[in-house]
């Protein structure tokens, strides 16, 4: 009897971390793996609105956590491991940008965007990850950003690219590293989505023709398709894929 094709997609039984879930891509993120089985564990800041997620899940728990605090980081991984015992799947979403011209850009305000956007995901991942190699299983999903694989210049954002661009490659280093012991390591790089973080670039009619007018599809994202690339990565069925970086960006990064 040939196997149902779908079924690699699920998560039953599975434990998934979600960072940056009180809003936008985590938010969402965090709504299809538990849909697709899985108990989720969503974290961010504003515990407000984790708790608000939560509540609609049925097998959600929230925890505050400021990834850019490493202490808050091992407390995500140690009540995860506590609540549930294991850790399956590590979505590391949470991130923050700065519009800024470099010449302007402070010092400051750089590494507290790395710190969120590059070494809190390595933290978390680290943490998480020793877990998972003693399990001889588990897979990390990164979210990065079509501005880690190519640079805009129109809009500012040498952070953010900074940031997003080591993570693209941390996540190819960490699946070199870990590949021949069950975890795996894979990136998604959106494009351009309407999310709370880009909320003023898409306030005006000028900055959505500028999406548009550059993406070869000519629209932005729109927020389910996120879902579909991240399910794959964080599942079974992409169990000989590692260290990849899968950009959903219609086409952006083609041109």
């Amino acid at each position: 009897m040939t196997e149902d094709p779908l079924s690699p997609f699920r998560l039953d039984g599975r434990v998934a971390v979600v960072t940056g879930a009180s809003s936008g891509i985590g938010f969402r993120l965090a709504r299809v793996l538990h849909d697709a089985g899985a108990r989720v564990v969503a974290a961010a800041g504003r515990r407000d609105r984790l708790d608000r997620l939560t509540k609609e899940l049925e097998r959600a728990t929230a925890v505050a956590c400021d990834v850019a605090d490493d202490a808050q980081c091992r407390h995500l991984i140690d009540t995860t491991l506590e609540l549930y015992g294991r850790i399956d799947v590590l979505v590391n979403n949470a991130g923050v940008t700065v519009v800024n011209p470099a010449e302007t850009e402070t010092p400051e305000t750089f590494r507290r965007v790395l710190d969120v956007n590059l070494i809190g995901a390595f933290v978390l991942g680290q943490l998480a990850g020793k877990h998972m190699l003693e399990a001889g299983r588990g897979s990390i999903v990164n979210i990065t950003s079509i501005l880690g694989l190519v640079g805009v210049g129109q809009i500012p954002m040498g952070s953010y690219a900074a940031g997003k661009g080591g993570l693209v490659n941390l996540t190819r280093e960490l699946a070199a590293q870990w590949a021949r012991r069950g975890v795996r390591v894979n990136a998604v790089a959106p494009g351009w989505f309407p999310t709370e973080m880009t909320a003023d670039m898409f306030a005006t009619d000028e900055g959505r023709r500028w999406v548009r007018s550059r993406t070869p599809m000519g629209r932005t994202g729109k927020e389910h398709e996120l879902d579909g690339a991240v399910l794959f990565l964080a599942s079974d069925a992409s169990s000989y894929v590692t260290g990849q970086v899968l950009a959903v960006d219609g086409g952006w990064t083609a041109v």
